[in-house]
């Protein structure tokens, strides 16, 4: 049996064609060109699963179905995604436009929570009970699972982890609020503070790596520039590190999750992340001992695809 997954994000839509054990067969990427109208952006979803079922050399009735992770809340049962901030997809019937150009079973879940499904299924996490998956990228997601099942609460919307606020009146998030994990913690917040160091500080590594072009300043100058030894980055990034672990501190005491995964771009920094992040958990959890795992994903930008192809898998089962 075959499934296909589309992990939707807000730079690039990936899809891939896996096994019932969640093997990618095939995969490929297109750019997501973020602002455009939904139905463009699915239009593109469906060319590339095309594409990939043409590679494959499979048609539509080789595929059991097709899942989709993407960003924000929605109402999985009706197939809506009814809010992401990050994504232009408020009240769009996901499902009912994908059947109208794939005719396959087809289900939507958060892009996060397909994160940890994949890590569950064939990953780091796998045969874990009770795990979150953390995504740091444009924004910072959370895919919780408790007792073998996705945690989304009574309404679709739980498990927004990156929208905990950690500093009280504080900086403000893509969502409207203020003080949000998300304004702190993800790499759009390094790469925020980056900037505002470079300009300031136009003898550091951070503004010499960019030849004084402050626009392309990233999370990972911010990083290179550590690495190279620069005061000002060591200071942003020690500062990060805490606000990352600010936002594991709190979920650990809430949930005591067998493993914590870290993924996204940010995790590519490996040790240099979580090394830190560990030493503050085991300074800060209540009750001083820290028995949760912290880890780094080991599937990489795979973990959504395979995630979300597994919903078709999941939801066959539990039929």
């Amino acid at each position: 049996m075959m499934y296909l997954g589309i992990d939707l994000g807000g730079t690039n839509i990936s899809a891939g064609i896996t096994d019932e054990n969640g093997n990618i067969l095939v995969k490929a990427s297109t750019p997501t060109m973020n602002g455009r109208e939904t139905e463009d952006i699915i239009d593109d979803m469906a060319e590339l699963s095309k594409r990939l079922m043409t590679e494959l050399k499979v048609s539509e009735k080789d595929i059991e179905a097709v899942g989709i992770g993407m960003p924000g809340t929605m109402d999985k049962k009706k197939g809506i995604s009814l809010y992401a901030n990050n994504l232009n997809f408020n009240n769009v019937n996901v499902v009912d436009e994908m059947k109208k150009r794939i005719d396959l079973p087809c289900y939507i879940e958060n892009d996060a929570n397909c994160a940890a499904i994949g890590e569950n299924v064939c990953g780091v996490a796998y045969g874990n009970k009770n795990i979150i998956y953390i995504t740091i990228g444009t924004g910072v997601g959370a895919g919780i699972i408790i007792n073998g099942k996705v945690f989304d609460g009574s309404f679709g919307g739980g498990g927004e982890a990156g929208h905990m606020v950690i500093v009280a009146e504080g900086e403000e998030c893509t969502c409207g609020r203020k003080g949000c994990w998300e304004a702190y913690a993800s790499a759009t917040a390094l790469r925020r503070e980056g900037r505002i160091a470079a300009a300031k500080y136009p003898n550091s590594k951070i503004y010499d790596l960019v030849d004084g072009n402050i626009k392309l300043i990233d999370a990972k100058t911010v990083f290179d520039a550590a690495d190279m030894g620069d005061e000002v980055a060591n200071g942003i990034v020690d500062m990060y590190i805490k606000y990352v672990a600010i936002g594991l501190v709190n979920l650990v005491n809430i949930f005591q999750p067998e493993t914590i995964i870290i993924g996204g771009g940010v995790c590519a920094q490996g040790d240099k992340l979580i090394k830190p992040i560990t030493k503050i958990l085991n300074e800060r959890v209540y009750g001083g001992e820290l028995k949760t795992k912290i880890c780094v994903a080991t599937l990489g930008n795979d973990a959504g695809i395979v995630g979300a192809a597994m919903l078709g898998k999941i939801n066959r089962e539990e039929i």
